[in-house]
């Protein structure tokens, strides 16, 4: 663990595998075997369970379990209490070896709202957005907005956060975006 990490008295950061400038703080545990990045931020009551990845400046705020097999990658925002699950099919009596785990992934620049549950095997575009409370339950394209319980896409968000309306371009910052023949939303052209 670098010297720079900082946790808190009542925190406890067990791995060896935490980048400079991280936080810990109060009653969250970071079991040895998490790999966590630089600049993170780590709230009180989190979770990061052994084989979970976090990538640089990812938050993780109050309550959230991040098991393994999860993998975010930079600057994600986890909500409070978000959950992640690992196996589809748990059961109490049958242990699931770690290479059975469904591995699940949060691209970079995504948030996930308070709340929310994301089931197993899914994949996070860049950048999207799940409305607090949404249940995942399949993969979030990148930019897109989800909320819902199964969550579904309600509409497209700019990498700074705000809702883009019918135009695609973002009212905050201005960044115009494009919908490709197939749907997908293409990476912002930046005002000239």
């Amino acid at each position: 663990m670098s010297s720079g990490v900082r946790v808190h008295p009542q925190g406890l950061c067990e791995s060896t595998d935490v980048g400079e400038g991280t936080r810990v703080w109060a009653f969250a545990h970071v079991l040895p075997g998490a790999r966590v990045g630089r600049d993170c931020n780590i709230c009180d009551c989190a979770f990061v369970e052994d084989g979970a990845v976090l990538g640089d400046r990812v938050t993780v705020k109050n309550g959230t379990l991040v098991f393994r097999g999860v993998t975010c990658e930079d600057e994600v925002f986890l909500g409070p209490n978000v959950l992640f699950t690992n196996d589809l099919r748990p059961r109490a009596a049958a242990r699931v070896a770690p290479e059975d785990l469904v591995p699940t992934t949060v691209r970079r620049g995504a948030s996930l709202g308070a709340g929310t549950v994301v089931v197993c095997g899914t994949e996070i575009g860049e950048y999207a957005f799940a409305g607090a409370g949404s249940v995942v339950t399949r993969d979030v394209a990148a930019y897109s907005f989800v909320a819902g319980n199964p969550a579904v896409h309600k509409g497209w968000v700019c990498r700074c956060g705000e809702r883009l309306g019918d135009t695609l371009a973002c009212p905050a910052c201005g960044d115009q975006y494009v919908l490709d023949p197939t749907g997908t939303l293409l990476s912002p052209r930046s005002p000239a």
